[in-house]
């Protein structure tokens, strides 16, 4: 059986955000490195309290920006291009 747990890599570790269930200590894995969706916030001349500003002033369009049917957006340019 597979077992599938998130977790953040950081200082050459792998922190789980859960303890698995049923897994045995010393059971081999695999790991895979996903794409960071971050934004560098400061590479654009954003600090943290601008930032916190920022997402409290955006907060009132969370819920529309949320729906699925937003999705789309997500992948507005690629979408555009195919039709």
């Amino acid at each position: 059986m597979l077992t599938s747990i998130s977790g953040v890599y950081r200082g050459g570790k792998v922190e789980l955000t859960e303890q698995p269930e049923s897994v045995l200590d010393g059971s081999q894995v695999i790991v895979t490195f996903l794409p960071s969706d971050d934004v560098d916030l400061r590479s654009h001349g954003i600090n943290e309290a601008q930032a916190a500003e920022l997402r409290g002033r955006l907060a009132a369009f969370s819920e529309d920006w949320d729906a699925p049917e937003m999705d789309i957006y997500d992948r507005y340019e690629a979408n555009r291009q195919n039709g």
